[in-house]
């Protein structure tokens, strides 16, 4: 496969065919994340996907789904993805779900319709960053939308029939609004009715504008407990009837999951159990991004 630069997915990606179609992320001014800093943004040309795909119809016969990489799948046009999902039926048809992460920007940018269509094609499941529910935070971190927007486009993939994954960000809001951060989130978690919630925690890279906040004094990390807390209040103010919670990935002190609501009280005990000491947090040095 002829992949350029970092090429980042989510852990249940892991083993997805991944199908480079756009290089970079054409936002690229998340405060947080350095995982593009320094790199153009563009969508691949034709022949390159045409090319990787050729790849996978010859080597990656074992693997049922495809992940689109970069971040910004959904920014390219509807026609031209149209084209992309009809060479991957045709060409790698034991393929049955193709996943992608969704900017709420991109998102916007689609009909329903165009969604529906991407969803007959094969689109499954689109991956959205909603990192918090607090809108200060929001515009702290240069995330480029509001929680309305957040919440509009996740309507627009449920109305698709869409599987849709948010990830939330522990620690993002700093130690001052760590309590709003983490209420808020959970009631905008709620008025988006994810199919899946993934709560990480934030570790700071050096590339970012983040890791210079800090050395400046102008952002105070929340430490173990506070970040323990922080997901308490996370979970309490999340009202769904049905949702899988995750809090498992490498980034985090403590994994849990479960599904709410029928969880909520386990996963509340153990995070109790951790903030008590009764359970182990993970050292420092074993997480991971």
């Amino acid at each position: 496969m002829n992949y350029e630069g970092n090429i980042i997915r989510p852990p249940s990606e892991a083993h997805s065919i991944i199908l480079q179609i756009t290089v970079g992320c054409s936002h690229n001014k998340c405060t947080f994340c350095g995982a593009y800093k320094g790199v153009r943004f563009y969508i691949k040309d034709a022949a390159s996907i045409n090319d990787d795909i050729a790849f996978a119809a010859r080597y990656c016969q074992n693997q049922k789904r495809v992940f689109l990489a970069d971040g910004d799948a959904l920014i390219i046009p509807t026609a031209r993805l149209e084209e992309i999902f009809s060479s991957i039926r045709k060409n790698l048809p034991w393929v049955n779900r193709i996943n992608l992460y969704g900017s709420t920007k991109n998102i916007l940018r689609k009909t329903v319709g165009e969604l529906k269509r991407l969803k007959e094609l094969g689109l499954d499941r689109v991956y959205m960053g909603l990192e918090s529910g607090h809108e200060p935070t929001l515009t702290n971190i240069k995330k480029g939308v509001n929680t309305e927007q957040m919440i509009q486009a996740a309507e627009m993939i449920r109305a698709a029939g869409i599987f849709l994954s948010v990830t939330v960000l522990l620690g993002i809001a700093g130690r001052a609004q760590s309590t709003l951060h983490a209420s808020r989130t959970g009631r905008v978690l709620t008025k988006m009715k994810p199919n899946q919630i993934a709560a990480l925690t934030l570790m700071v890279l050096k590339n970012t504008p983040l890791y210079n906040d800090i050395r400046t004094g102008c952002f105070h990390l929340p430490d173990q407990r506070m970040l323990l807390e922080e997901l308490k209040i996370l979970v309490k103010s999340i009202s769904l009837e049905r949702v899988q919670f995750q809090a498992n990935h490498a980034s985090n002190y403590l994994p849990i999951t479960g599904r709410l609501a029928k969880d909520k009280k386990r996963i509340l005990e153990i995070i109790e159990d951790g903030l008590n000491g009764r359970l182990h947090l993970k050292a420092e040095h074993q997480r991971a991004l």
